[in-house]
């Protein structure tokens, strides 16, 4: 238990975590331009939660001695866990219902005015595809079916990881 509690406070878990969510994002970018798979919002969305994965490992990487980098590190590791997770469900349920009428999907991510990414990083943020179309399988699922399972293993090592953290504190 030790060994999950001290995880955190060295250098090379985060290290770890930055080089998963880079590798997350460069496989979006083969999918997107070399397999010519167009990303929908809803991809466009979770990249942006594997972009604040991966920040959340650098922060933790290059602060991972000081509590606050740490806590920052946390907060954006949850909350790209998290919402990607929930981004990836939402996707599933719009692919499984995008034969009904109520089938929607916006055309340009609802970023906030003051951080427009479609329009600074358009080569990773635009998005150009439909939600409901099914253009990839792997082993019968889906693209989004796949991100439930990347990101359930992301919430989970965060959920082990803070708990221990947690517990190890309290003991002190």
């Amino acid at each position: 238990m030790n060994v999950l509690s001290d995880l955190t406070t060295h250098s090379k878990p985060w290290l770890l975590l930055a080089l998963s969510a880079l590798a997350l994002e460069l496989c979006a970018l083969f999918f997107q331009y070399v397999l010519d798979l167009a990303p929908c919002i809803m991809c466009v969305y979770r990249r942006v939660a594997v972009c604040a994965i991966m920040l959340a490992g650098v922060i933790g990487f290059i602060g991972s001695n000081y509590l606050l980098p740490r806590i920052i590190a946390y907060i954006l590791w949850a909350t790209g866990a998290i919402w990607g997770l929930l981004v990836a469900l939402e996707h599933v349920e719009i692919q499984a219902s995008s034969g009904s009428l109520f089938f929607s999907c916006e055309f340009i991510p609802n970023f906030p005015s003051w951080a427009p990414l479609h329009e600074w990083i358009p080569f990773l943020f635009e998005a150009t595809g439909d939600c409901g179309e099914i253009s990839w399988q792997f082993l019968g699922y889906s693209m989004p079916q796949w991100m439930i399972v990347v990101y359930g293993v992301y919430t989970l090592a965060f959920t082990v990881v803070l708990l221990n953290r947690l517990i190890q504190a309290k003991k002190l």
